[in-house]
């Protein structure tokens, strides 16, 4: 029988609701439990295609081309697995759904209502697993957002359909201590749960998100208040690293009172990676950072690249280096003050993207690394820049440009592809004795793609003719991966290698180049 933990948020939004959810999924995975998570979101946005990066940052691709939240990408670093579009569900997808149907006629005429269409629509979407699975789901927003309510009230019936022995409810609240009285404070949460009740959800577990430890007396007055054994209320502090996170809410005996409450084993748990982890980055903590400029578009908004920031993270904890990365907003970079802006750093990565804001200086900073020789690694549209970069100054194609910017350029060295928009896990050949090769170790490599555009095959002989080597096509013989010989590190690639890192596991190809950063420091 399939097994559901239902997670709600409540007190303040933002409240850590999808790494609590990530984690319990990682702690159960490492009792050897089946697990797969779900984001419920209560935007009208059918997916995550079109949010600005300032207002929710990356949007995360999965194997299958779903283009989902980022906590997708935390649940899959979390849990070492690939998720579907399965597991990211909002409220416009469910709701299209409901009308679809209605204009086909699938209700024989009722009125169409929220219940019980729409709530049945959101219970179609969660009765999709097999059975011995535990199913963990997040439930976005705020409980008494007025946007939540549909979702409350399908997870509400939920444990009514399945079995009130396989349904948790885990509820994650805010405890604030007030500085001016030195007083922590439960009755935020007691209210929070409240809302939870008057809708029919008793919480069977809390967890509390705090910045200070737990007081005897707090936890002892929200089990009484809330109902909630005082073993099932949870500490969870704030940390520096979220990958302490499990570890932390082990030790509270989380997934221990998850699993007794849904009548299952509590098996011995292997967290070893995690333990290895939280040790490797201590320890390069102490080391002098490595130093690693980030060229985009959004750096400001450090959720916009957040995998790749985690994937720089884990590599370098894989090769004992403290990976410092530093944002530089490419529209602010030109030819004239690159030298100023990107001087002393390690290394330089160029990251994915949209849009002629800050493409030029992009081709500043490719422009930079090559000149200077430093590592360089440049990704999706960075890709792009270094192809344009590269023929324009090395290859002569001076009018070299993206179709993206310029529908009729006359050198489109960047251009449409056989596909209006390539997304997902798609296969790459692989050159041998390249980079690409020595990271990888494969003929062919499948990783995640998400962009329009491609780097022309037709000007692949010019390209190579003036010094670049194509080291990855893809199956339409597009140039998916290129790199410069005789220089330490300079690899472009139009996949997104981030989207596969994970803990205890990171990219290789990223690893690759901060190892060459490294060596190039010292």
């Amino acid at each position: 029988m399939t097994k559901y933990v239902v997670i709600t948020g409540g007190v303040v939004s933002g409240v850590g609701k999808g790494i609590t959810a990530a984690a319990l999924g990682a702690l159960l995975r490492a009792r050897g439990y089946n697990v797969t998570l779900q984001k419920f979101d209560p935007y009208f946005n059918v997916d995550s295609s079109n949010l600005s990066p300032y207002q929710h940052g990356e949007i995360f691709v999965t194997d299958d081309g779903a283009e989902t939240d980022l906590v997708i990408g935390h649940y899959e670093r979390f849990i070492d697995g690939c998720l579907t579009e399965k597991s990211d569900i909002t409220s416009g997808r469910v709701y299209r759904k409901v009308i679809d149907n209605e204009r086909e006629g699938k209700y024989d005429g009722s009125t169409v209502q929220v219940v019980p269409h729409i709530t049945d629509e959101i219970l179609n979407q969660l009765l999709v697993f097999d059975d011995d699975t535990i199913v963990i789901v997040d439930v976005g927003g705020t409980v008494g957002d007025i946007e939540c309510t549909p979702f409350i009230e399908a997870f509400r019936q939920l444990r009514v359909l399945r079995g009130f022995e396989n349904v948790a409810y885990v509820h994650v609240s805010f405890v604030p201590f007030i500085e001016m009285s030195g007083e922590q404070k439960t009755k935020p949460t007691q209210h929070s749960v409240k809302e939870l009740q008057n809708v029919g959800i008793q919480p069977d577990v809390i967890v509390c998100r705090s910045d200070y430890p737990l007081e005897a007396g707090s936890k002892k007055k929200m089990a009484v208040f809330c109902n909630v054994r005082q073993d099932c209320i949870i500490e969870n502090l704030t940390v520096d690293n979220i990958l302490e996170i499990p570890l932390r809410l082990e030790n509270e005996g989380f997934a221990a009172a998850v699993l007794r409450r849904l009548g299952l084993e509590d098996r011995p748990a292997d967290l070893a990676k995690w333990r290895e982890a939280v040790t490797a980055a201590r320890e390069v903590g102490n080391k002098t950072a490595l130093r690693i400029a980030v060229a985009g578009k959004y750096v400001e908004m450090h959720d916009a690249y957040v995998s790749l920031f985690e994937a720089l993270r884990y590599s370098g904890y894989a090769i004992g280096a403290n990976c410092e990365t530093v944002g530089i907003g490419s529209d602010t970079v030109t030819e004239e003050n690159a030298e100023k802006v990107l001087s002393g750093f390690d290394g330089i990565v160029i990251p994915a993207g949209f849009g002629e804001r800050g493409f030029n200086g992009k081709t500043a900073c490719a422009a930079f690394a090559r000149k200077n020789d430093i590592p360089c690694l440049m990704i999706g549209l960075g890709a792009h820049a270094g192809a344009v970069e590269f023929a324009r100054h090395v290859a002569g194609i001076e009018k070299a440009d993206s179709v993206e910017f310029d529908k009729q350029c006359s050198d489109p060295v960047v251009c449409s592809g056989k596909t209006s928009f390539k997304k997902g896990s798609h296969t790459t050949k692989v050159k041998r004795g390249s980079l690409l090769y020595k990271a990888y170790g494969e003929d062919k490599i499948k990783m995640r793609h998400r962009h329009r555009y491609e780097i022309n095959k037709k000007y692949a002989d010019k390209l190579e003719k003036a010094g670049m080597t194509v080291t990855g096509k893809s199956e339409d013989g597009y140039i998916d991966a290129f790199e410069l010989d005789g220089k330490k590190f300079y690899v472009g690639v139009v996949f997104q290698p981030e989207f596969n890192a994970r803990v205890g596991n990171p990219d290789k190809l990223i690893t690759l180049f901060l190892d060459s950063c490294l060596k190039n420091k010292n």
